[in-house]
């Protein structure tokens, strides 16, 4: 099965402090529904209040990002699923809890991870 990245940035979901709670509610909802099927991975947001460090071989960290990818934030899952149809639906699933458009992209198959 093919791991999938379903995911969205922090302001895409474009809700009130009031809609919050019931935002979450709908969204931990998804996430137990797909532990109970089993093709739940990974999950969480970006926590946008940690700066990014940007690491060398040597260990050496210092504060940044390769400018490409300078703007990663938001809500983030990986579903294992049997197919890219599987994965359009829990985007959708997610997106109503959400209330917002999710995009989906697919891991390569690697037989070590």
């Amino acid at each position: 099965m093919t791991k999938y990245l379903i995911s969205f940035p922090s302001g895409a979901m474009d809700v009130s402090a009031e809609e919050l709670p019931s935002v979450a509610a709908a969204a931990h909802a998804v996430v137990r529904e797909a532990k109970a099927a089993g093709v739940w991975v990974f999950g969480g947001g970006i926590d946008e209040s940690v700066e990014p460090l940007l690491v060398d071989a040597d260990g050496n960290a210092k504060p940044g990002t390769y400018p490409q990818t300078a703007r990663i934030e938001g809500g983030y899952s990986v579903l294992e699923l049997p197919s890219a149809e599987a994965a359009v639906e829990w985007a959708a699933k997610i997106a109503r809890a959400c209330r917002c458009a999710q995009e989906v992209r697919a891991f390569q198959y690697d037989p070590e991870s």
